[in-house]
């Protein structure tokens, strides 16, 4: 492209959304015009950024009718449903963060670091991963490559962030003695509720099953075994992550430590003399996922344990967006 892309960005106002600018004053992304879209309620807002004044417009049928190359959207799933296709009749390249499309055959779930090539196949529609698919593709990609993954457990420790502002505010209610449950079917503070999103017929959450099913096509690999348990924490921000591998090739501990060092973007960060490993409260606001507790799992042949944090909003949503859009900027 021989000049700045137009840009839109959906949701503009929502957690995700409003960290979307966050990301692109941090990366310096490169825009001609940008348009900021919401829902009706939102419409007419004016919000600040690199010293511009945007005012807020409502999200219609016709808002894709203007000059716009990529689209970035964070508004759930039935307004990518709706607006998604709309928009990518009329040329607009779309990246989604909602689960709408990930499991949709003809739209590629790319993590930059782990299948950008997957960019490519798009039809005008782009899937983010689940959150917490993705902080775990990042390091067990290069893994997967090195070793051959056989089996994943994961058991996944996720912030209230994750479930917008409605999550947010249950936690701060309740940590000063007020709790509400406007998120959650039970209190979050003092609690680990063991259950994200509405359970399926097999007994599993559909937050665990996308995380299987995302695992499989973003690693184009469905022979692995994956099993997870999805567990809702009373922390704010950044998912953590204990991930079981079970390698079908053995491996040496220091190399494998080796391969997570020079993964693009993980940061390894295990040091058990000094109590050091990744926190969530560490990790909030950072782009990187971090990987610690590296250890031997005895219990099998050629098993790890990792422990996995990443900032969920960040990675987890609005960098991982914005790292597509990047990636889309070298082919248009």
């Amino acid at each position: 492209m021989d000049r700045k892309p137009n840009i839109a960005l959906v949701g503009v106002t929502g957690v995700v959304g409003t960290t979307f600018l966050k990301v692109l004053e941090d990366r310096n992304f490169p825009f001609e015009n940008l348009y900021m879209m919401a829902s009706a309620k939102s419409a007419g807002k004016i919000i600040d950024f690199k010293g511009k004044k945007y005012e807020v417009e409502e999200l219609t049928e016709n808002s894709f009718d203007k000059d716009i190359d990529i689209a970035l959207f964070s508004a759930g799933g039935k307004v990518s449903e709706k607006f998604a296709p709309i928009a990518a009749s009329k040329g607009v390249i779309v990246v989604d963060n909602s689960s709408q499309w990930r499991m949709d055959e003809t739209v590629p779930l790319v993590v930059p670091e782990v299948n950008p090539e997957d960019i490519k196949k798009n039809n005008g529609i782009i899937s983010n991963p689940n959150c917490s698919t993705i902080q775990a593709m990042v390091p067990l990609k290069p893994l997967h490559d090195k070793y051959k993954i056989k089996r994943i457990v994961y058991s996944t420790y996720q912030a209230v962030s994750g479930s917008g502002v409605k999550g947010i505010e249950d936690l701060k209610n309740g940590l000063a003695g007020n709790d509400t449950t406007n998120a959650y079917h039970h209190p979050i503070a003092g609690n680990c509720i063991p259950q994200i999103d509405v359970f399926t017929e097999n007994g599993y959450t559909k937050e665990e099953m996308k995380m299987i099913n995302e695992t499989h096509k973003i690693l184009n690999d469905n022979s692995i075994r994956v099993t997870a348990t999805t567990v809702r924490v009373p922390v704010f921000d950044s998912h953590s992550e204990s991930v079981n591998l079970e390698f079908e090739k053995p491996f040496n501990l220091d190399e494998l430590v080796g391969v997570l060092k020079n993964a693009k973007g993980v940061v390894v960060c295990d040091d058990i003399k000094h109590n050091v490993y990744p926190l969530a409260r560490d990790v909030t606001g950072k782009d990187e996922v971090y990987v610690g507790r590296i250890r031997r799992d005895f219990s099998v042949d050629n098993g790890v344990n990792l422990w996995i944090v990443a900032d969920n909003i960040r990675k987890g949503a609005a960098t991982n967006t914005v790292q597509i859009a990047e990636e889309l900027l070298k082919l248009l």
